[in-house]
């Protein structure tokens, strides 16, 4: 790789990681204000978190996907305990860190075939796990309506799994051209 490619992935990486953290932050803090007893305002954030995975993924490979991942789950957890507090924070690192890992295993095995499939499919089983993760982890034995928020957050992510392929594949074309300008 030369000099500019280098230099791309260098900034994708910590554009990626930058992401993660507000995307994770951002999330968790909107997590703790329900709508309603189905959801909360973190199933429309969090999904985004899943958008940049699979462009990272997909534009710097799963390797630079997995150091996105695991730089953003240290960072994403220490910020999401200091503004949401500790079970909030615990529940999302690691449920988004499994999760996570999971979206790129899945995104790289599933990346040469039709272009919607990879972020579709591994958003939909990454986002099912994050959910059951995070949600028994944040919120059992609480007294809130947990199992229904996390029913509702689940639909709202299937929802945002598909809707979030139109910037990925207006995306593509952009990325692509930065990635082999470099080339």
């Amino acid at each position: 790789m030369g000099g500019w490619a280098e230099s791309f992935g260098y900034r994708g990486f910590w554009i990626g990681v930058i992401a993660m953290i507000l995307v994770v932050t951002g999330s968790n803090i909107a997590v703790q204000y329900p709508i309603n007893d189905w959801l909360t305002w973190g199933a429309f954030t969090y999904p985004v978190a899943f958008l940049v995975n699979d462009l990272t993924n997909r534009t710097l490979g799963p390797a630079v996907a997995r150091r996105v991942v695991y730089v953003g789950f240290v960072l994403g957890v220490v910020l999401s305990i200091y503004v949401a507090g500790w079970r909030i924070g615990l529940a999302s690192g690691g449920a988004f860190l499994v999760a996570q890992l999971l979206d790129v295993q899945i995104f790289d095995r599933l990346r040469r075939s039709a272009w919607w499939r990879a972020p579709f499919v591994s958003s939909t089983l990454g986002s099912a796990l994050d959910t059951a993760l995070f949600f028994s982890l944040a919120f059992a034995g609480t007294g809130l309506p947990w199992v229904t928020w996390a029913i509702g957050d689940y639909g709202v992510k299937l929802a945002m799994a598909l809707g979030l392929l139109i910037p990925f594949r207006a995306l593509m074309p952009k990325l692509r051209s930065l990635e082999q300008a470099g080339a």
